[in-house]
């Protein structure tokens, strides 16, 4: 679905990402862990045609898309939901989330059941439908910004740090939703600083230290959680991968 070879990307003079290079397959999630300033929001914005990469390739589905404009990259199936839960805050609900279909706003029939698709998937959002999404939880603000998402009808999920500033309850609910999603086919790339949520859903993990792939590993194979917080933390060094 999605191949990242070996990018380069920064602002101005200032490099911030060194050869990175990760794959996420067809229905498949891969988790990319790291912390601040790690690189981890300059990779989904060159994968978002947000930054253009100095050296190296992005691929979807066997094209390249790392020349394309970020106001093009939702028709081509790559969708990002950005960190910090940003809404449409004086539009209602269902108004914010219609908007994720802008692109395709011709298709009415299909943009409703696809709205009553979404529903189905947060019930939560039903009864606030009508609501200023201003005036939403934060968890309510997340699964709102995933539901927009969903309404581009995206190939690629790019999700930016989905449990951040949740609490431990509302975090699971979005798990278990992304569980829920990726068992749909959808596929995934999970950018977070949450490692036990990453080895809980990822099917391979990457941690970026200071813009270069520092470890990658497939989920189950000589890792677990406490080794991979101690080298996430910088602690120590991780077993050879399988």
């Amino acid at each position: 679905m999605l191949e990242v070879k070996n990018i380069e990307a920064g602002y101005g003079r200032s490099k911030v990402l060194y050869g990175v290079s990760f794959s996420v397959p067809n229905g498949g999630l891969t988790a990319v862990l790291g912390g601040n300033g790690s690189g981890k929001s300059t990779t989904l914005k060159a994968l978002a045609g947000l930054v253009v990469p100095a050296a190296g390739e992005i691929l979807l589905d066997g094209r390249r898309v790392d020349r394309v404009p970020a106001h093009e990259m939702a028709g081509r199936g790559l969708v990002l939901v950005p960190q910090g839960k940003e809404v449409f805050a004086g539009m209602s609900v269902e108004e914010n989330i219609l908007m994720g279909a802008y692109h395709r706003r011709s298709e009415k029939a299909q943009i409703r059941r696809d709205l009553d698709e979404v529903y189905g998937l947060f019930p939560r959002l039903v009864v606030r439908k009508k609501a200023l999404a201003g005036l939403l939880s934060g968890g309510e603000r997340q699964m709102l910004s995933i539901g927009r998402a969903l309404l581009a009808k995206p190939s690629l999920l790019l999700l930016d740090e989905p449990s951040a500033a949740l609490s431990p309850k509302v975090v699971g609910e979005i798990a278990d939703i992304i569980r829920d999603l990726r068992q749909r086919g959808l596929s995934i790339l999970l950018v977070e600083q949450n490692v036990s949520m990453a080895l809980e859903l990822a099917d391979e993990i990457h941690v970026l230290r200071e813009g270069r792939v520092a470890h990658s590993c497939v989920n189950g194979t000589n890792v677990d959680l406490a080794s991979l917080q101690q080298f996430y933390l910088g602690a120590s060094p991780m077993p050879a991968a399988a």
